[in-house]
């Protein structure tokens, strides 16, 4: 049986007539950049999250990019996040002329771990950016705390966890800011790069606006200098279409990894994502951790179960960030999850048949690997 790791085609097949007219409308509107689609997205998405605001931008990226701008972050200034993250998270703190400061994650929860966070701050930080990585949100409340004692900005980089809740709130909700990415594979995709940032703050939402349209506070007047980070508005119609489905897409993704986490606890070589106490994990990732993880991962391809790795080499490992000074050791949770993970097939399409199917192809090959 070939199972993907994505499915996309199964994704859209049943809203393609819905998705075929939203495009449709947007063709014979002639809204194809921001216009009245994204501003409609922006409402619900915003209410979606819990915010006064929502503000569509081209990409995760420069949703990063445009909160730090709009937060007066620049050359001199530290952002400490995590070195478990994709390389957007860290590329828009370097774009801004600030230095990325990084503190290690959580053994269980794989977010950033708040136990170490006081000790990396200094005079020059000015924000925090913790993600929620593959669909659970970090310890929000000491980190908050924690911000509020020092006089820094909590920015959620919330790319991977739409619709995840901590303590009943949503993802994006309790920062400063939440940022978002809807790269087509994320649990809320566009048709292509879109991203947003969710905000209550009246003030970033104004310098958010201008930010991504060049600066401009009125057509060919430019109060800042700004970016083309608007977003399409065929993506912001398509994602409404797929707004309205993300809760129960969400539960899918769920009750999958359920069964996974039920069928995989017989075997002691891998270790399963944990859910912590008073968060809503929205598995955008099922990430399991083995030894001999590349050895693994080729013997299921090999069988037919699509697979990948997210990611192989932390951010303070990477060339990219040779700079920083960072060196093997210093961050050994990351470095020991980069070596072990192993994400498995996730989508809310998949059926129970498929799941059992993965896992029996990784029990047999865990059993001759043992």
């Amino acid at each position: 049986m070939q199972i993907p790791f994505l499915d996309l085609k199964a994704h859209h097949q049943a809203i393609r007539r819905e998705i075929d007219s939203a495009i449709s409308e947007v063709i014979d509107a002639g809204a194809f950049a921001g216009g009245p689609f994204v501003e409609r997205f922006e409402k619900e998405f915003a209410d979606f999250c819990g915010a006064s605001h929502s503000v569509g931008v081209g990409s995760g990226t420069d949703a990063l990019w445009f909160v730090l701008l709009g937060l007066g972050i620049g050359p001199g200034d530290e952002v400490i996040t995590v070195p478990m993250t994709f390389m957007a998270t860290t590329e828009a703190i370097s774009f801004c002329g600030a230095t990325p400061v990084l503190v290690d994650i959580d053994p269980q929860t794989y977010t950033m771990d708040p136990a170490r966070l006081e000790r990396a701050i200094t005079p020059r930080t000015k924000a925090i950016i913790p993600v929620h990585l593959y669909g659970q949100m970090a310890d929000m409340d000491p980190i908050l705390e924690i911000a509020k004692r020092h006089r820094l900005h909590v920015i959620e980089d919330a790319a991977q966890a739409h619709g995840a809740e901590y303590k009943g709130k949503k993802a994006g909700s309790m920062g400063v800011a939440g940022c978002f990415s809807f790269y087509p594979g994320k649990n809320l995709g566009a048709f292509g790069e879109a991203g947003a940032v969710v905000t209550s703050d009246d003030r970033l939402v104004k310098t958010m606006q201008m930010l991504r349209d060049h600066g401009q506070e009125r057509k060919y007047h430019h109060a800042l200098v700004g970016w083309n980070g608007r977003m399409d508005g065929i993506q912001g119609a398509v994602l409404q279409v797929k707004l309205k489905r993300l809760g129960e897409a969400n539960q899918s993704r769920r009750a999958h990894a359920w069964l996974y986490n039920e069928l995989l606890a017989p075997l002691p070589n891998v270790t399963r994502p944990s859910e912590a106490k008073e968060r809503t994990h929205v598995y955008h990732v099922f990430a399991v951790r083995v030894q001999e993880r590349d050895r693994v991962m080729k013997a299921l391809m090999d069988r037919g179960i699509g697979c990948g790795v997210h990611y192989p080499v932390p951010i303070h490992l990477q060339p990219a960030y040779k700079s920083l000074g960072y060196k093997p050791g210093d961050f050994p949770v990351s470095e020991q999850c980069a070596n072990e993970f192993l994400s498995l097939p996730m989508f809310p399409e998949m059926t129970d048949v498929q799941v059992k199917h993965v896992v029996g192809e990784l029990s047999s090959i865990m059993r001759k690997e043992a």
